[in-house]
Order: C-alpha cells, then sequence, then structure tokens
C-alpha cells in the first residue's frame, strides 16, 4: 500500500456467515457476525449491521477507513478454469470439465465485481483481497497467541485451496508461510456437506446434527466405501469422483454420484424418519473425517517441526476431530480459535492489511479474545412488545442467585455483555441447566432447542477442576474439542455425556469470564458439581440471540423458564 493503513475493516460478504471486523492502529476494535444482529442465520448479505456498529464502537465514519480487507481474491478463481479443462482428459472428470471452468470464472467475475461494490461504500479506502486460505490461518494463529506454531486449515474451498499447511509465527506481528496446499476437487468439507444434504439435514449449517448421530451408528457398514471414496496419500488426501463428482460453482450438479446412492440409500427427505443405515452412513463419515484430520495433523507436525498446533476452517469445527489430534498425542497443545469459519476470516482478512501495510504499531485485543461483539449494559428494557413477561432487578449477588436457580431445575437463558465470536455460546449469550436434573437432556432438546432428540449438550466447568471430570489434558476455552469423560463424570453428571463417551466441553477460568467462574463456583459449593450445561441462546433455525429482543422473543416463544439479561429476572 502506499501508506501504512491506520483504519482497517475485515469483511466476510456475499458468501455465508457475514461479517466485520474493525483494527484501528493494529488493535481490534471488535467483531461481529450479521446474524447476531440481522436474526438471518448464515447470512451473506452485506453486514451493514456489524459495520455501524464497529465504526460507531471507534467514533468513525465510513470515510475515516483506509483499507478494506476482503476475504477472497478473484484472480485465485479464474486460475481453475484452465485447470478445470484438463479433467476433460479422464473419464471419470470429463463430463464436469466444462461446466466446471465456466462456473470458477463466473465466480471470479462475481468477486471482482463485489470489490468494486466495496469501493464505492469506502470512497477513501483501498479495497485489499487477501487469499482465503491466509486469512483463516492468520485468524487461528493470531487468536492463540503463540509466537510459533503449526497451523493447519480444512474447509470446503478457499478459491482453490481446501487444505494447508502452514508455519505461524511472531506475537505481535504474526506471519504464516504455507508449506503445502490442497486444491480441489480434493475437500473434506465438500464431501461432509455432500453427505449431510444427502441425510436430509442444510449442508453448510447442519454437519454438528449428522456428526451427534454418528454416535449412534456403526462405522463398518460403509468404512470400505468411505476408504474408497476418500484416500489418504503421503501429502495429503483425494477424492474420488465415482463417488464424490468434481465441483462446478454452478447449481444443478449433484454432489453424491448414482453409484455412491446405489451402494449407501436415496437421499433422505427431511420427515422420512432415521434408520440404521442412515445411522450407519454417518459414522462412517464421521469416522473418515477424523481419520483424514489426524493424518493433515501429522503431516504438519513433519513439516513444521512445531509442537503446537492451531487448526481454522469449517471443518475445524468438527470437535470430535479436534478431540482425536488431540488424543493422538501428535503436538503439546491444539487450539482452535472461537471461530474457525469462514465469518472468522474477516479478522484474519485485517490483520493481512495490517501486516502487509507493515504498521509500526504491535497487534492487539486479537490473542485469546471471544467477547468481541456488542453489549447492552445499563440499557432501559421496555417489555411492551412482550406482555407475558414480568421483570424484576437483581441485586449485587446475581452469580450465587443464578447458580441457585440452577440448582433448583429452572432452565435459564443468559445474557450478558459482548456477544460471543464464533457458533459456540461461550457464557454471555447461553442457555444454562443443571447437568443433574432427572431428563434435562429431552426436556431441552423437546421444548427449549425445538430439535432431534439424539443431539448432545456440552458441559461448562471450571477449568481448575476439569481434570475430575474430563481427560483432555488441555484447555478448551471456546467449546471446539471433544473429550473423553473420567468415570466421575459417568457417575455424577451422564446428561453431557454423548453415546460415543464424549462431551464436547468448555473449560472456564476466572480471567475468561469472571461471572461465568462465579456461578460455575457457586453451583459446585451447592451440588458438589461445579459442571453445568451451556448450549446456545436460541432455538433450532435460529442465529445465537445478539440482542435484548432476539433474547427476549427466545424466551417468550420456547420452553425456557426465565432470562437472565444484564442483571435482570425475566420470566413468564
Amino acid at each position: 500500500m502506499k501508506r501504512t493503513p491506520s483504519v482497517v475493516l475485515g469483511l466476510c460478504s456475499y458468501t455465508h456467515d457475514s461479517s466485520a471486523a474493525l483494527l484501528v492502529d493494529g488493535e481490534l476494535v471488535g467483531f461481529v457476525e450479521e446474524e447476531r444482529l440481522s436474526e438471518q442465520k448464515h447470512t451473506k448479505l452485506y453486514p451493514s449491521r456489524a459495520i455501524e456498529w464497529l465504526l460507531g464502537q471507534a467514533k468513525l465514519t465510513a470515510a475515516d477507513v483506509d483499507a478494506v480487507a476482503y476475504n477472497f481474491q478473484p484472480a485465485r478463481y479464474l486460475a481453475e478454469s484452465p485447470a478445470a479443462l484438463r479433467l476433460a482428459l479422464s473419464p471419470a472428470t470429463r463430463e464436469r470439465s466444462l461446466a466446471r471452468a465456466h462456473g470458477f470464472a463466473k465466480v471470479a467475475v462475481r468477486t471482482q465485481r463485489r470489490l468494486r461494490i466495496l469501493g464505492r461504500q469506502f470512497p477513501s479506502a483501498r479495497v485489499a483481497p487477501i487469499l482465503h486460505h491466509r486469512a483463516h490461518q492468520l485468524t487461528a494463529f493470531a487468536a492463540s497467541g503463540w509466537d510459533e506454531a503449526a497451523v493447519l486449515v480444512v474447509d470446503s474451498l478457499g478459491e482453490r485451496q481446501t487444505t494447508t499447511i502452514a508455519r505461524g509465527h511472531g506475537t505481535h506481528r504474526p506471519r504464516t508461510q504455507t508449506l503445502e496446499a490442497i486444491n480441489d476437487p480434493a475437500s473434506l468439507g465438500y464431501v461432509y456437506g455432500a453427505v449431510t444434504e444427502h441425510l436430509g439435514w442444510r449442508r453448510g449449517d447442519e454437519e454438528g446434527t449428522v456428526m451427534a448421530l454418528a454416535a449412534l451408528g456403526d462405522p463398518a457398514r460403509f468404512r470400505h466405501l468411505f476408504a474408497q471414496a476418500v484416500r489418504t496419500t503421503a501429502t495429503g488426501f483425494r477424492i474420488n469422483p465415482g463417488y464424490f463428482p468434481t465441483r462446478t460453482l454452478k447449481s444443478g450438479y449433484p454432489r453424491t454420484s448414482r453409484q455412491f446412492v446405489a451402494e449407501t440409500c436415496p437421499e433422505r427427505h427431511p420427515s422420512e424418519p432415521l434408520t440404521d443405515l442412515h445411522r450407519d452412513l454417518a459414522a462412517a463419515l464421521q469416522e473418515r473425517t477424523e481419520q483424514v484430520m489426524v493424518h493433515l495433523a501429522r503431516r504438519a507436525r513433519v513439516l513444521t517441526g512445531s509442537r503446537r498446533l492451531c487448526v481454522g476452517g469449517g471443518v475445524a469445527t468438527n470437535c470430535v476431530s479436534i478431540g482425536k489430534i488431540i488424543e493422538a498425542g501428535i503436538f503439546d497443545e491444539v487450539f482452535v480459535p472461537p471461530a474457525p469459519g469462514d465469518a472468522g476470516t474477516a479478522i484474519g482478512a485485517a490483520l493481512a492489511v495490517h501486516v502487509d501495510g507493515r504498521s509500526p504499531r504491535p497487534l492487539a485485543g486479537v490473542a485469546r479474545s471471544c467477547y468481541l461483539g456488542p453489549s447492552y449494559e445499563d440499557q432501559p428494557l421496555d417489555l411492551t412488545p412482550w406482555p407475558g413477561l414480568r421483570q424484576k432487578t437483581l441485586g449485587i449477588e446475581t452469580a450465587e442467585f443464578l447458580a441457585g436457580q440452577l440448582a433448583h431445575g429452572t432452565i435459564v437463558g443468559l445474557f450478558q455483555g459482548a456477544v460471543e465470536a464464533g457458533p459456540r455460546a461461550l457464557g454471555n449469550r447461553s442457555i444454562l441447566a443443571s447437568p443433574l436434573e432427572p431428563g434435562v437432556v429431552e426436556r431441552l432438546n423437546a421444548i427449549v432447542k425445538f430439535r432431534e432428540p439424539f443431539r448432545p449438550f456440552a458441559p461448562m466447568v471450571l477449568a481448575e477442576r476439569a481434570g475430575e471430570f474430563f481427560t483432555l489434558g488441555q484447555q478448551a476455552p471456546y467449546m471446539s474439542m471433544a473429550s473423553g469423560v473420567t468415570d466421575k463424570a459417568r457417575e455424577r453428571v451422564p446428561a453431557i455425556v454423548h453415546a460415543n463417551g464424549t462431551s464436547r466441553l468448555q473449560t472456564v477460568t476466572r480471567s475468561q469470564n469472571p461471572f461465568m467462574h462465579a456461578v460455575l463456583t457457586a453451583f459446585g459449593r451447592r451440588t458438589g458439581v461445579p459442571v453445568l450445561i451451556n448450549t446456545s441462546l436460541n432455538v433450532k433455525g435460529k442465529p445465537i440471540c445478539g440482542t435484548p429482543e432476539m433474547a427476549l422473543d427466545c424466551l417468550a416463544s420456547s420452553g425456557l423458564d426465565a432470562l437472565l439479561l444484564e442483571g435482570r429476572w425475566i420470566t413468564k
């Protein structure tokens, strides 16, 4: 850039999971996903509300923005078109080669058009397209706070790349160097999304449901199929187009083949009942995903020599795979950022521009930070639109009061402080319940969350006592890792143990979230168990509640007993 940018706006927009992040002189002002403010889950619209909040926080206008960092590079898409034509040389991929070449070229043109639109929104700014996987890498590495680490990014598609292994270095001015890359059509995220859709759930949204279902199935039935469909190589993996036809980036092209259907089952309609065959298919998919992820982690260890690993990209949200990497003992410690998916690339894109601009200012506010969005403390609350709700203001012993309510079986929505980054509720936009309450999982699924009965619920635990209940052996601050459980957990809190014997836990320290640490301490003192069920403050199909209005709607329309909203106790 001609001059060092002071104000950098990072954007994820026009694809899915729109979000925005703002860096001012290297300090992260904030980050928020547009869905938390617009109520449209996974929205791809321009994140106008997120940008308005960020600029307001910094007391800036659009004219003050020096650089807009966008999380894709159009030219990289264009480079795939001639490569796609080479697929015509193989009978297995010939049928889709022209459609693929055209699809990637079309997306390149569309992405370039989006950059021009952004330029008009910010007339004083340079619009900088950032390589998608580089944005993922910087998000994951910078959030770790480590000075050096291996960085593994696995997603569905970023321009051409689907998997990259890099080395990250530098705390105040983080950089990553890609050492190895795997390009589409070899894509683990593509395969997982294809099977998710085949099983009747929404691709790009409900892969977690398939991961939960997998625990109820037997992978043996389709183990050989997935070994043939997703084959590991010395440097990674490749996909058999006989089962998963080549991606085209155009509608009308199914992601699973006739051969896949013939050897598994017909595509399931969402209204159809689940059978053992569906469960076994999910189990085999999950098992193969775990095997490939561990294989890639081993490759990252060999290439970098690092003792620590950061993992990013959409597949990093597969917490069971992350748990398997930790369990394998390949690295001393594994880290997943709070927003490993595409939304988080808004942060990484902004970091790339900051680093490339050679700013003398060190980075601040990114490492180990997850509460980065809007807060609504000390704002008046009008319950007129919700005539059935009543409120009272609590005193200074709020944590003790909440712990007492939870110990008596109350299911409580919690809305406090700044909105979390990423797909997991981390104690600021949560639904909390006692794991000791009989039938609590069934009640949460049936009348609070309105979701499938086999879906498990994650525990949050005092970090200093996590070893009593979980075998992970490291901190898990962002609920991104599945852990084995101890005999004590099976005996005392079986409600938080999934069918596969794991729990996706969140460890809570006093420094990370003082209020939740106090609640867990008080609950542990009452019950002997410093563990709570923690799920996101929303119902199925809706985003996590980012505003008080969304939280009040959630209380009014679900089976929640109460809502603790910034010190106010609200009941029906």
